[in-house]
């Protein structure tokens, strides 16, 4: 008899993959459902980054690459580091990767050794819990509620902190709640940070260019930070560029290496056409993507409008990304017919099958009363939607 690994035995399936399964088993049936469950942009991949992808293909870019990525894109890296971010890396310390998750993947196991401790702010995105197990690595939860933000606080951390903690690894914006950490803030935590050296900081900046309210702030990039920091960035977010699978890191020069060694092993390097089409994204003017912003922060506006008009729900104004995540403890323990809503995750099934919507259970970030809820699809689905639970929750007792 054949016996799978242990540690895929108590891996978790990704919550937000799973609703998409769910969602699309319910459409084979006939149902039309509504999914608010995937962070994904609606927008399709801007027609200059297409076109650089065509004459790669045209002049044979099909070719192995250097696992690190094509130097070209390295230096355009390195680049947009310091046009955007004021973080100075050089070539031998960016990687490229298939996809910021795999960059995230590659320097947890470049760094975590069995039984030590990754804190995480939470709530959190959905991986890093996995990725830290599959390291050998203890994830410990720092936990900041809605009332701050979503945000931990200096004291927090500081508590956390002990020998054995390694890393610490966040996202700002963030995913799931859309919280954004000021640089005030980072400047703070990064006091606490600089006492223990031993700790590097993983920070995945995944949603850079979705930032409504704030000037976004590396947090390498505060003084006496940068080589205890990790940044992590890509092109699916901002670029509209989900399926291209095109993730980076800038490092200090021994984690850097480290990960070209591992990704060496596992996978080589990204697809080649994408890196070529990724030189072009990088080296474009920023404010050639802000329409996909602007149109995130109109529909965040009505969504916010038409939820803040919901009972039992409480919810704040997301700085960045495209997510609301929303406390539902007012409906939790209360119920549907003969159905009794004990948790989120009966919360979210309920809406699914209900509603026809597809939500993510708080669970799958850290924080079991709550919902994560997209709003990176059309406005009339957005409406839609909304008034969809809404009917749904009235039928709540």
């Amino acid at each position: 008899m054949i016996e799978i690994a242990e540690r895929v035995k108590y891996m978790s399936e990704s919550e937000t993959l799973a609703m998409a399964r769910m969602s699309r088993e319910l459409r084979a049936k006939g149902h039309d459902v509504i999914s608010l469950s995937l962070g994904e942009p609606d927008f399709d991949t801007p027609d200059f980054i297409k076109q650089a992808a065509h004459e790669a293909i045209d002049q044979n870019y099909s070719h192995y690459t250097p696992v690190a990525g094509y130097d070209e894109l390295l230096e355009a890296i390195c680049e947009k580091f310091t046009r955007d971010n004021d973080l100075h890396y050089q070539k031998n310390q960016v990687v490229v990767s298939t996809g910021a998750k795999q960059c995230i993947a590659n320097t947890m196991l470049a760094l975590v050794n069995p039984g030590d401790e990754v804190l995480m702010p939470a709530p959190y995105w959905v991986s890093y819990r996995e990725i830290i197990r599959l390291a050998g690595g203890i994830p410990v939860e720092i936990f900041a509620p809605i009332e701050a933000d979503f945000k931990i606080t200096p004291e927090q951390l500081q508590m956390a902190i002990t020998p054995k903690a390694k890393v610490l690894i966040f996202s700002s914006p963030s995913n799931p709640t859309g919280s954004l950490y000021t640089r005030n803030e980072l400047i703070a935590l990064s006091e606490v940070i600089k006492n223990a050296p031993w700790l590097t900081v993983i920070s995945d900046e995944i949603y850079e260019l979705i930032n409504y309210d704030g000037q976004h702030t590396s947090i390498g990039s505060i003084q006496g930070m940068q080589d205890q920091v990790v940044t992590i960035n890509g092109l699916s977010k901002g670029f509209a560029m989900t399926g291209w699978r095109l993730g980076y890191m800038g490092a200090p020069t021994a984690i850097a290496q480290a990960c070209i060694k591992i990704q060496g092993q596992v996978t080589s390097a990204t697809c080649s056409i994408t890196q070529r089409a990724a030189i072009a994204a990088l080296k474009a003017n920023p404010q050639q993507m802000m329409y996909m912003k602007d149109e995130f922060e109109r529909r965040r506006n009505i969504a916010y409008k038409l939820l803040s008009e919901m009972d039992g729900l409480k919810l704040n104004k997301p700085s960045g990304a495209y997510y609301f995540f929303v406390d539902i403890s007012h409906y939790l323990g209360k119920k549907v017919g003969s159905t009794v809503l004990h948790s989120a995750d009966d919360f979210c099934q309920y809406l699914l099958h209900d509603a026809y919507v597809a939500t993510v259970p708080g669970s799958a970030f850290g924080a079991s009363n709550y919902v994560r809820i997209s709003f990176s699809t059309t406005e009339s689905l957005i409406r839609e939607a909304i008034e969809r639970i809404k009917k749904s929750l009235s039928k709540i007792s």
